[in-house]
């Protein structure tokens, strides 16, 4: 593991920090957040660090609908905005990093990054994608998986078996619907947040690897 540097990054449309590892860049990372937070929320900083420490360039940004507005969620009109902002960031991290590229993001964030690779396969390596919010919690018959069968990107889920967003039988059946290589850890007893019990980051960085390989 080596320590990384972080630098804070305002160019192109794109708005966050970069975590450049002291190291080999054996890959890079841009990773976001969900629709009620930005890139400074803990969990995103967590993973941001580890995945850093473990040789990956890191860029965790915030989206468009963020950037326009300090709070508040984002509007379903302008998701292909949020998108195009993942697509930016996974551009400019290219043009530092040789190796691969995985995108991704808690929530909203994980769900935009999924879409974006169904829409345009290549624009990443592998996806990685915490808290997938399947469905409004109590509203399971509103699926958001309409893309799932286009997604041929590899991809690794991590899910809390208490998130309201979508039960571990849930994941499973819709995780079925996906052409591609993917993945799923489940945190017993975590919630959306995945807070509670902490995240085994080095276990989800050793997993994204394997992805890749």
């Amino acid at each position: 593991m080596t320590n990384a540097s972080t630098e804070s990054i305002a160019k192109d449309g794109i708005q966050g920090f970069l975590h450049d590892p002291a190291g080999h860049v054996q890959a890079g990372l841009v990773i976001t957040h969900g629709a009620g937070a930005n890139c400074r929320a803990p969990l995103i900083v967590s993973v941001a660090e580890v995945f850093a420490a473990n040789g990956f360039a890191v860029l965790r940004c915030d989206l468009p609908f963020r950037q326009r507005k300090p709070a508040g969620p984002p509007t379903r009109s302008r998701a292909t905005e949020d998108r195009a902002g993942l697509r930016e960031a996974a551009a400019y991290l290219r043009t530092i990093v040789d190796g691969p590229i995985v995108i991704g993001g808690h929530s909203y964030g994980g769900r935009q990054a999924t879409m974006l690779a169904a829409e345009e396969f290549g624009v990443a390596d592998a996806l990685l994608l915490l808290s997938y919010p399947l469905h409004v919690p109590d509203r399971p018959e509103q699926l958001r998986t309409e893309h799932f069968p286009r997604l041929r990107t590899p991809a690794l889920f991590v899910h809390g078996t208490k998130d309201p967003f979508g039960t571990p039988d849930e994941m499973r059946k819709a995780l079925a619907l996906i052409p591609g290589r993917h993945e799923v850890q489940f945190i017993e007893g975590s919630g959306h947040d995945l807070r509670r019990p902490a995240l085994d980051t080095e276990a989800v960085v050793a997993e994204v690897i394997r992805l890749l390989i």
